[in-house]
């Protein structure tokens, strides 16, 4: 296998179906399988194999076993990894206990994130998730959820700092925003809690591993008419991946010319934006005039 185990011992369960899937595929492409082959073998179809291979679906022990053997697979220890593999696809992520408050859809991104080795969002209503304040999470959600109880927004709020948590760890992601110049305009709460989200986006940006751009009213980011992320991984087997969110659901797209739309935005974005010090240096003016 490709994947060194170290990698796959600290992933999380969404990445794990997304290694277990790719090893799939590579194993029916290399013994000349069809989707609908391989699917009629374990009594599914081909949207079955498909959806196994993108790591969409849980996997079950029968199947993977099935379709090793279909495929020619005599190594042993590859065998047997694989097959630890589908154990580890079942275990539960820290997100678990979130889940009664989190949309089923968003369980997957949570954990892709946590695996990112990068990450390239652009925004143009609120600060992003990962860069906000705990009062700034609040009335986000406060506003986006009004009729939701207390309890259910602070454990949305509790989630969000929770994530934040990659940001400091032992192998951070790289982190690179773009933020429309609109985002710094919308108090949701007070000037107050503003300029203490704007301090919070100063001492974020003094990190090496953190960039942040704004795109000023003039340019306006006309390139993306919605927000935006592209996960990319350090383990080369793994797609990149484009999250879009809309209010029911969102949408995983991992089609390599789909990632290059998506990648050519982001790089348009960037131009069109200020550079990481300019960005700070308009941070701290409208700090000032807050």
């Amino acid at each position: 296998m490709a994947t060194a185990e170290g990698n796959i011992g600290r992933a999380g369960p969404s990445v794990r179906r997304l290694i277990l899937g790719s090893q799939l595929r590579r194993l029916r492409e290399q013994s000349g399988i069809s989707c609908a082959e391989a699917g009629y073998s374990i009594r599914g179809s081909a949207s079955k194999i498909s959806r196994m291979e993108t790591g969409r679906i849980s996997f079950k022990e029968r199947d993977v076993d099935d379709l090793l053997t279909l495929y020619g697979l005599s190594d042993l220890d590859e065998r047997a990894q694989l097959m630890s593999l589908v154990a580890q696809t079942k275990q539960t992520g820290w997100w678990h206990r979130y889940n009664e408050r989190m949309p089923k859809w968003f369980e997957d991104y949570v954990g892709l994130e946590e695996a990112a080795a990068r990450i390239q969002s652009w925004e143009l209503q609120f600060i992003p998730g990962l860069l906000q304040t705990e009062d700034y999470a609040r009335m986000a959600f406060a506003h986006g959820h009004p009729r939701a109880a207390e309890e259910s927004i602070e454990s949305m709020v509790d989630l969000r700092m929770r994530r934040q948590r990659i940001l400091g760890g032992t192998h951070p992601p790289r982190l690179w925003m773009v933020i429309d110049e609109s985002v710094l305009h919308r108090t949701l709460g007070s000037a107050a809690m503003l300029k203490k989200q704007i301090d919070r986006l100063l001492e974020l940006t003094e990190l090496s591993h953190i960039s942040l751009q704004v795109i000023p009213f003039a340019k306006s980011g006309y390139v993306a008419e919605g927000a935006f992320s592209i996960l990319r991984f350090a383990e080369t087997e793994l797609p990149d991946i484009a999250y879009i969110e809309h209010l029911t659901g969102a949408l995983y797209l991992e089609r390599l010319d789909e990632i290059e739309v998506y990648g050519r935005a982001f790089d348009r974005l960037v131009v069109d934006a200020e550079t990481p010090r300019g960005t700070r240096q308009f941070l701290e003016k409208i700090r000032a005039d807050l």
